[in-house]
């Protein structure tokens, strides 16, 4: 797999495709009245061409091409990542895995914002984010998988395990920033979600509280437009980011494709954090441009046309044209990142299989202090279920 191919990759198409179409038509409409919203942030075009912003160019003013190299970097190798995982699980390896195909500018700008002192609290889509914070990506497979609950420390890295529950970790987050604040630290808090989360009521609660209390946390959602199969129009009647007017803090909306804007962005938002002004949602306004998991069919709820308008605002893309338009890179600069991404693909592989079979036992641990006549006779009745898997291959 090429360094090109990788940052081009296209879903496959199904046969399925024509599958709600009206729907959407519907989307794609609104998807282009947000996209010409003149409140969208954004510093790089589509097309790879630089522009100036008044209020947020100055906190990427000073970036260098190394820097910039870097964010491709970053961006290539979590979506090579991110591709052996689904090939991974559809080679029966991994349990179900979440993609996050076409979000990686949202999560690499806002990642690289952090301090090492900063505190992160994810959803189970991060993958971006976690390899900012110096997490072992082999690391995030392990729950996929079965054998463990998250597989990192999280104090190791400032990094949380991942949250299944949606939405629960805005609390967890605003908690630990009034915490934070009450010990005088001078650090922040960011917390990511969905747009499907924005609609839980743990995230309104969140905002709640760190609002009355001045938390030092940002609300990172990434607003990738589908809360499984339900568009966001099916979920609030403004954007999200004006949500947060209603809890009297600021919200802005940032190009989700572009790292530089939401790099940008989130730099701002942290220093409000650490200077004492309290929380910012941040809504990156991006796609997924492959299944919610991989357990999930998108061409059951979108079609074709919706996708590839996107596909043509492809964060990595985006970036590698201004880099080659700058004459920041050369051709050896993408060979050996090539090279890299493939070593990238080869030790998750072999770390995947490496890793023991699930302990299919372990379910029925730790459910009751004391345990539990009811628990025990479920247990046993899957020993012979287990069993009988055994019993078929003596025949």
């Amino acid at each position: 797999m090429t360094v090109d191919s990788t940052a081009a990759r296209k879903p496959r198409r199904s046969a399925g495709s024509k599958a709600g179409t009206t729907g959407t038509q519907r989307t794609t409409s609104t998807t282009a009245k947000k996209s010409a919203d003149p409140e969208l942030v954004q510093l790089l075009t589509p097309e790879g061409k630089r522009v100036k912003h008044a209020e947020y160019d100055k906190y990427v003013a000073g970036i260098t091409p190394e820097e910039l190299r870097g964010l491709y970097r970053d961006m290539v190798l979590t979506r090579r990542f991110d591709a052996e995982a689904t090939a991974l699980q559809r080679q029966g390896e991994l349990g179900l895995w979440a993609s996050l195909l076409g979000q990686e500018a949202a999560q690499i700008g806002s990642g690289r914002a952090t301090r090492e002192d900063d505190y992160v609290f994810p959803t189970y889509r991060e993958h971006g984010v976690a390899w900012c914070r110096g997490v072992d990506p082999t690391n995030l497979l392990g729950m996929f998988r079965g054998v463990n609950n998250g597989g990192w420390d999280p104090g190791g890295n400032n990094f949380h395990l991942y949250t299944i529950v949606i939405g629960s970790q805005t609390l967890h987050a605003t908690g630990y920033a009034m915490g934070i604040a009450k010990d005088g630290a001078d650090s922040a808090v960011i917390a990511y979600f969905g747009d499907g989360a924005s609609s839980q009521g743990d995230v309104a609660e969140s905002f709640t509280f760190s609002a009355v209390y001045n938390a030092p946390v940002v609300f990172f959602c990434q607003n990738n437009q589908w809360a499984i199969s339900e568009p966001t129009e099916k979920q609030t009647r403004v954007p999200l980011y004006q949500r947060a007017q209603g809890y009297g803090f600021p919200g802005v909306r940032v190009d989700g494709n572009d790292v530089l804007a939401c790099l940008a962005v989130t730099r701002w938002a942290l220093e409000r954090a650490r200077g004492g002004e309290g929380p910012t949602l941040v809504e990156a306004y991006t796609y997924r441009m492959g299944a919610h998991t991989t357990s999930d069919d998108p061409t059951r709820y979108r079609g074709d046309e919706e996708r590839q308008a996107w596909e043509a605002k492809d964060p990595i893309l985006r970036l590698r044209r201004y880099l080659e338009a700058s004459n920041h890179t050369d051709e050896g600069f993408f060979a050996e990142l090539e090279a890299e991404s493939e070593a990238l693909g080869r030790r998750v592989r072999e770390a995947v299989r490496a890793m023991p079979d699930p302990d299919h036992f372990a379910i029925f641990e730790n459910v009751y202090a004391d345990g539990h006549a009811l628990v025990d006779e479920e247990r046993a009745q899957f020993a012979a279920y287990q069993a009988s898997f055994a019993d078929a291959e003596g025949v």
